[in-house]
């Protein structure tokens, strides 16, 4: 596939916005969504800048600590 990378950062990013987006909206700081999801803190900073493409596994776990659904991160258009 052509432009597979382009296409990479622009899921990563617009998941990142998503990430940050609900984490704000339910008053979590990065290190306490970190905390609860067993991750480092920069690794959810990576996330939300868009640097870093979360697993399946690891976005569901994200979701179910902002409780939202999974595809509440995923479900846009490019």
């Amino acid at each position: 596939m052509k432009n597979d990378k382009s296409l990479k950062q622009k899921l990563s990013k617009k998941i990142g916005s998503a990430i940050k987006y609900y984490r704000i909206k339910n008053n979590i700081s990065q290190e306490t969504l970190a905390f609860n999801t067993r991750v480092d803190r920069t690794y959810i900073s990576a996330l939300e800048q868009g640097v870093k493409c979360g697993s399946l596994y690891c976005l569901y776990v994200i979701s179910k600590q902002l409780n939202i659904e999974l595809k509440d991160l995923v479900d846009f258009k490019i």
